[in-house]
């Protein structure tokens, strides 16, 4: 065989088979060979597989919610695992000793397939979303605007969202912030537990930090919305549990904002009891305010930092107890200003080893607001009966500084 020929092989080799691929979704493209894209807790040894969307078109009735295929399985309806040669277990680990953690409450980000879900609040976004992909595409490329706003244009470093309703409307979403990211910066994990109790909304972590992904768990009772994640750099664990409590829809609610408080509490104190320097940051949408019962006594969130640092027993530090909501850091408006979306720590987060939160540098993204609004209420994007121009989210995001110590 002549040399030409060896290189006409090689190089007919190394392109990709025609067909092999479906198109990903218009705001979903320029995502590159060799990107790993999920590392999903519920597929912890997908690390190494890249997930290609379906079209934004499908419509699928079955209720059950598709996942991507693991490399010994045989690829489901829609998605095509590609392996990528060489992946980490884990993701990458950056040279930077600081990072930005952001939550926040996406407002109802459902994904492109009808499940035909008609259970109150989730009948109004599963076929609207599913069914039109031009609306679909400008909520995920409003909450990228905002995101990718966020430090110096790299976006969070770590990004808890609740109101999700799949692992599929994350990924999407990552999606499509990686689409606008060079490949060093892509976030390489999604983590999340799905809900198939009440609403189909639930917490997911988006990071491009080292994972461990069979280590997250869901968290409490089935019904509860409350995922715990592990990151780990530089062999430093980073415990985030994300969480969304019971609204204020009605008064009895208010009992189950306090079990939340106490699950999440009681998961802590098991931790901190097995490792009282354990790093420990918690956040979500708590749909009650930093001085309300469910926070300062079922959770035991406090801003007194030495009762957190000497305290026999554990408390947690709330970066948020001492904080106005009518003076910038209030992050839901309904019929006033709340501070619903908080950021709590544990003590090992404030002693100058390992991971350390930062608090001066807390921060409310309250100019996600639409011009003209005296009031400066969060930008919603509201639902398909909406008609004002759409914004962001019903919520603004909330987000803090976290170093990395010797």
């Amino acid at each position: 065989m002549s040399r030409l020929q060896v290189l006409c092989l090689f190089v007919l080799c190394s392109l990709p088979a025609f067909g092999c691929e479906q198109r990903l979704p218009d705001y979903a493209q320029a995502i590159k060979p060799g990107t790993v894209s999920s590392g999903s807790a519920s597929e912890s040894s997908d690390s190494g597989y890249q997930v290609v969307a379906p079209n934004a078109n499908a419509v699928r009735p079955s209720s059950v919610k598709q996942t991507p295929a693991s490399p010994a399985s045989t690829p489901r309806d829609g998605w095509t695992p590609i392996p990528i040669p060489n992946a980490g277990a884990t993701g990458f680990e950056t040279p930077t000793r600081e990072y930005l953690f952001c939550f926040w409450n996406v407002e109802n980000l459902f994904d492109d397939v009808n499940d035909g879900r008609n259970g109150q609040g989730d009948k109004e976004y599963d076929p609207w979303l599913a069914n039109h992909p031009d609306i679909l595409k400008l909520k995920l490329s409003k909450l990228a605007d905002a995101l990718l706003a966020m430090n110096g244009g790299k976006g969070p470093d770590i990004l808890a969202i609740v109101e999700v309703e799949s692992l599929r409307a994350a990924q999407l979403l990552q999606f499509t912030l990686n689409a606008r990211l060079p490949d060093e910066l892509h976030y390489r994990h999604v983590l999340m537990k799905e809900i198939k109790i009440g609403r189909h909304i639930a917490p997911a972590i988006l990071t491009r930090l080292p994972i461990v992904a069979d280590r997250t768990r869901h968290v409490g009772t089935s019904a509860q919305r409350i995922i715990k994640a592990h990151i780990v750099v530089d062999g430093r664990e980073l415990i985030v549990i994300a969480s969304h409590w019971t609204s204020r829809l009605r008064d009895e609610n208010v009992r189950q904002r306090s079990e939340y408080a106490e699950k999440i509490y009681g998961e802590c104190n098991a931790i901190w009891h097995a490792d009282r320097n354990a790093d420990i940051l918690i956040c979500g949408d708590f749909n009650d305010n930093p001085t309300d019962p469910s926070v300062t006594q079922h959770l035991r969130a406090t801003g007194d930092l030495a009762r957190v640092r000497n305290g026999s027993s554990l408390s947690l530090f709330n970066l948020f107890a001492d904080k106005s909501a009518t003076s910038g850091f209030g992050t839901q408006y309904e019929r006033g200003w709340n501070i619903f979306d908080q950021i709590v720590v544990s003590p090992g987060m404030i002693d100058g080893t390992a991971w350390n939160v930062e608090p001066e540098t807390v921060q409310v993204g309250s100019n996600l607001v639409q011009q003209g609004d005296r009031i400066r209420r969060p930008w919603r994007f509201g639902g398909e009966k909406d008609h004002n121009p759409r914004g962001y989210s019903d919520h603004f995001p909330v987000s803090v500084k976290l170093r990395l110590d010797r």
